[in-house]
């Protein structure tokens, strides 16, 4: 399954990430339908060169017209950001058919705080990093979109289902 072999290849490769976005929702409880995976990696060039090369295994190619290897530049994703905007690089395969794969290069909540929150679940024997409910809310407010409105209203009902009876 994609999913196990895309967390497999990262913890193998030793990457440092944390799961956000919809698939993190499905974790947490959320029933989300999704066609990607969202993931905040620590940005420094060893952890980039690690993550990039569990994605290059996995066949996965950057869906914009740049090189696998671009982004792993230093401040590469920073230019980007500064200069395009872009918020996230997606990647995905070539050929058949897979979920794609998004990775955050500037989360509203910065990436050592995301994993210092985040949660360890265990999927089939693969220990994953996902993100919390609060950093989820946090990273979803203000985007304008619409989903992500509605994440936040279904986390936050989570929330005080989990909290019980006041």
């Amino acid at each position: 399954m994609f999913y196990l072999d895309l967390f497999k290849a990262l913890s193998d490769a030793g990457a440092r990430y944390v799961l956000v976005g919809g698939v993190a929702l499905n974790l947490h409880g959320v029933e989300r339908a999704t066609m990607d995976v969202d993931l905040a990696l620590a940005l420094d060039t060893d952890n980039l060169a690690r993550a990039v090369g569990a994605l290059r295994a996995l066949g996965l190619q950057p869906i914009a017209p740049v090189s696998r290897d671009e982004f792993v530049r230093p401040g590469q994703l920073d230019r980007w950001y500064r200069e395009k905007r872009v918020l996230a690089l997606g990647l995905r395969k070539t050929d058949g058919f897979s979920p794609s794969v998004g990775l955050l290069t500037q989360p509203l909540v910065p990436f050592e705080t995301l994993h210092a929150n985040s949660e360890i679940k265990d999927l089939s024997g693969i220990e994953i990093r996902i993100a919390t409910i609060d950093d989820l809310i946090a990273l979803k407010t203000g985007t304008g979109r619409a989903i992500d409105a509605a994440d936040i209203e279904a986390l936050q009902m989570l929330k005080r289902i989990r909290a019980g009876p006041q």
